[in-house]
């Protein structure tokens, strides 16, 4: 017998199309969460100015990706198995690259599992464009989702 995967919500922010990294967060289905941000090494495209960088709240600033990655890590330790569910690709892809810490490295982790999962959205979001509050607007719209079933 298998115990279900935790059901783990993620959300990220980025300066423009394939931009650097701003936030990172991570929000669990019992509501614990990580919410991580690094400091902009380029100046912000104009929608970001606009729309992110006043709403970022209060992250966990961290001075570079390797403090990233183990934020994560430590985030991770008690969980046996995960799943990862998120909105867009590229949130998926900027998680599974915070794993990596060098060449052949990377961060320890429990399994594993990611969903994308197009029609969950933060369009209900408290914050718009937080990443903390985006991954509770997609889990609680996913909460509502599998309740109906």
């Amino acid at each position: 017998m298998t115990n279900k995967p935790t059901e783990v919500f993620i959300d990220c922010e980025w300066n423009g199309y394939g931009g650097q990294l701003i936030s990172m967060a991570l929000v669990d289905i019992e509501g614990r969460s990580l919410y991580l941000c690094t400091p902009l090494q380029e100046e912000a495209v104009p929608w970001v100015d606009e729309n992110v960088i006043p709403v970022l709240g209060s992250p966990t600033f961290v001075p570079d990706m390797l403090e990233f990655s183990m934020a994560i890590q430590e985030f991770l330790k008690p969980y046996d198995e995960i799943e990862i569910i998120s909105d867009w690709p590229e949130d998926i892809e900027r998680f599974c690259h915070a794993l990596i810490v060098g060449p052949g490295e990377r961060i320890r982790t429990p399994t594993l599992s990611m969903r994308i999962i197009r029609y969950l959205d933060s369009d209900e979001s408290a914050i718009p464009h937080n990443a903390l509050e985006d991954a509770r607007a997609i889990k609680g719209l996913w909460l509502s989702l599998v309740s109906d079933v």
